[in-house]
C-alpha cells in the first residue's frame, strides 16, 4: 500500500486530470450541440436536455457518492466513478438517436458524480492545511484548462471529424486516470458502517428533476398551466418528504447536523449564489457571440478563453496567497472584483467590441482564481475530517444545483424580452436572427441578464463579509482572554 503523504503530488495530478476531463466534456458539448442536433435530427428541447440531463444526473448522485465514500472507501468510489464515466462517454460517441444520447449522458453524469464527489476529499485528506490552498488552487486551475481547450479544440474536432469525436477524445485521458488512481491513491480508513438512504435518494432525485423540468418548460407551458402547477405541487411534496426523511432517518443522505458548523453552512450559501452567477457567463457569452453577432464557434471560443488564461497563470500563486493571507480575506477580495467584472459585461453592444468582451473576462478570471480555491478551503475545512466525504458531497450538490439553476435562469431572463421559441433556437446556436429588432432585443436582454446575475455575486459577497467579521470578532475575544 502506498503512503498518501509521500505521493501527494502524484495523487493531486490524478485528481486534477479528472477535473480537467469533466470540464472539458462540459464545454465541448455546448460547442457541439448544433452539430449533434443536425446529425441526429433531434428537436431543440431534446438537444438542450443533452446538457441539462448530465447536470441533473451528476447532481443527484453527488450526495450518496459522498456517503458511499465514507462507508465503502474513497478510492473505490473514485475509480468506480471513472469506469462508469468512461463507459458513458464511449456510448455517447456511438449514440444513434437523441433518446439514446440523452440516456448515455445520464450514465456519463452518474460517473462524473462519483468521481467528483470523492476528488476533493482525497485532496483534503492528503494535504496538510498549510498546503491545502495551493493544492485546491492547482485543482481549480485544471477546470480552467478544460475551459480553454474545450471551445477551441472542440470547434476543430467537430469541423474535421464530426461531433462524435468530442466524446471519444476524452477516453484515453480517463484510462490514464484509472491507472493512476490504482497505483498512487491509498484507500482511506473506513470508520462508518451504515445503510444507504434510498428513500432520500429517490425523493431528492425526483424532486430536483421535476423542479428543473418546471423551470425549463414553465415559460412555454404557461406558469399557471395544469402541467406546470401539477408538477410543481408534486415536486414540493417530494422535497418536503425528503427533508422530513433526512431529519429522522438514522443515516441521512443530507446530513443536516453539518449545518451546526456555522462556517460550513454559510459557506454553502456563498457557494450557491456564487455558482448561479458564475456559471451564467459561458452560456450568455455563447448566445451573444454566436447568435447575436453570428461569430463562428472557433472565433467565439478564442474570445471566451480570456475567462480562463489568466487563472491558468495565476492559479498556483493564488493558492499561496490563500494559504498566506487566509481564505476568508482572499474570498471577499476576489468576489468584489467578480461583481465589477460581471457588471461591466452588462454593457455589450450590437457590434463586436473586443475590449468590451475581453477586459471584463480577464478581470473575472483573475478574481475567480482568488475566490474559488478560497471558497473550497473555507467550506471543506469547516467540517470534521471524518465527515469530509459527506461535506464534500453536500458542497458539490449545492454547486451543481446552482449551476443547473443558472442555465435555466439565463433562459428565463432572456425570455422576458425574446419569445421562448427564438430563445431556444439561439441557445442551440441555430437561430438565424436576421431581424434587426430581434437582434437588438436579444443584445439588450443579454445586457440585462448580466446585470441581473450581478445580484447573486453581491449576495455571496455579503455572506463572505459576515464570515470575515465573525472571524475577526472571535480573534479579538480570544486575544482578550489570552491577555487576562
Amino acid at each position: 500500500m502506498t503512503n498518501s503523504k509521500s505521493h501527494k503530488w502524484s495523487i493531486l495530478l490524478v485528481v486534477t486530470l479528472v477535473s480537467f476531463i469533466t470540464n472539458l466534456d462540459s464545454t465541448i458539448v455546448i460547442i457541439g450541440l448544433p452539430k449533434m442536433m443536425e446529425g441526429l435530427n433531434i428537436s431543440v428541447t431534446t438537444g438542450l436536455w443533452i446538457i441539462t440531463g448530465y447536470i441533473i444526473a451528476s447532481t443527484i448522485l453527488i450526495l450518496p457518492a459522498g456517503k458511499w465514500a465514507d462507508t465503502v472507501g474513497t478510492k473505490r468510489i473514485f475509480i468506480l466513478g471513472l469506469i462508469i464515466f468512461m463507459i458513458g462517454t464511449i456510448l455517447c460517441g456511438i449514440a444513434n438517436s437523441g433518446l439514446t444520447l440523452n440516456i448515455y449522458r445520464l450514465i456519463q453524469g452518474s460517473g462524473a458524480a462519483l468521481a467528483l464527489a470523492t476528488a476533493t476529499p482525497i485532496i483534503v485528506k492528503t494535504f496538510p492545511s498549510s498546503q491545502l490552498g495551493l493544492a485546491l488552487s492547482i485543482n481549480a486551475t485544471s477546470w480552467v484548462i478544460g475551459s480553454i481547450v474545450g471551445p477551441v479544440v472542440g470547434g476543430v474536432l467537430i469541423t474535421r471529424f464530426g461531433w462524435r469525436s468530442i466524446f471519444l477524445i476524452t477516453v484515453p485521458f480517463v484510462i490514464m486516470c484509472i491507472i493512476g488512481a490504482v497505483l498512487v491513491i491509498e484507500e482511506t480508513k473506513i470508520n462508518i458502517k451504515q445503510k444507504t438512504d434510498w428513500v432520500g435518494i429517490v425523493t431528492f432525485s425526483l424532486g430536483l428533476t421535476l423542479i428543473m423540468i418546471v423551470l425549463s418548460e414553465g415559460q412555454s407551458w404557461g406558469w399557471l398551466s395544469i402541467q406546470t402547477m401539477g408538477l410543481l405541487i408534486i415536486a414540493t411534496a417530494l422535497c418536503v418528504t425528503f427533508i422530513i426523511t433526512e431529519l429522522h432517518v438514522e443515516n441521512p443522505l443530507f446530513n443536516f447536523k453539518l449545518f451546526s458548523y456555522r462556517n460550513y453552512s454559510i459557506g454553502l450559501g456563498i457557494t450557491f449564489f456564487y455558482c448561479i452567477a458564475y456559471f451564467s457567463l459561458p452560456l450568455l457569452l455563447s448566445i451573444y457571440l454566436q447568435s447575436a453577432l453570428h461569430l463562428s464557434p472557433t472565433m467565439s471560443g478564442l474570445l471566451m478563453i480570456s475567462l480562463s488564461v489568466p487563472q491558468l497563470v495565476l492559479g498556483p500563486f493564488a493558492g499561496k496567497l490563500v494559504d498566506h493571507f487566509g481564505s476568508l480575506q482572499t474570498l471577499a477580495f476576489g468576489i468584489v472584483f467578480l461583481v465589477v467584472g460581471i457588471f461591466m459585461l452588462g454593457n455589450l453592444g450590437a457590434e463586436l467590441s473586443i475590449s468590451a468582451v475581453v477586459l471584463p473576462l480577464i478581470l473575472l478570471s483573475i478574481a475567480n482564481s482568488l475566490a474559488w480555491p478560497s471558497l473550497a478551503k473555507t467550506v471543506l475545512s469547516a467540517a470534521p475530517k471524518d465527515q469530509t466525504g459527506s461535506a464534500s458531497g453536500m458542497h458539490y450538490t449545492i454547486m451543481n444545483i446552482g449551476k443547473a439553476l443558472s442555465q435555466t435562469l439565463v433562459i428565463l431572463t432572456i425570455e422576458v424580452v425574446i419569445p421562448a421559441d427564438m430563445v431556444s433556437k439561439a441557445i442551440a446556436g441555430i437561430g438565424k436572427l436576421n431581424s434587426i429588432d430581434i437582434k437588438d432585443d436579444l443584445v439588450n436582454s443579454i445586457d440585462s441578464s448580466f446585470r441581473f446575475f450581478t445580484i447573486f455575486f453581491i449576495v455571496a459577497l455579503m455572506l463572505s463579509l459576515i464570515l470575515l467579521y465573525s472571524k475577526r470578532k472571535n480573534n479579538v475575544v480570544q486575544e482578550s482572554v489570552n491577555m487576562d
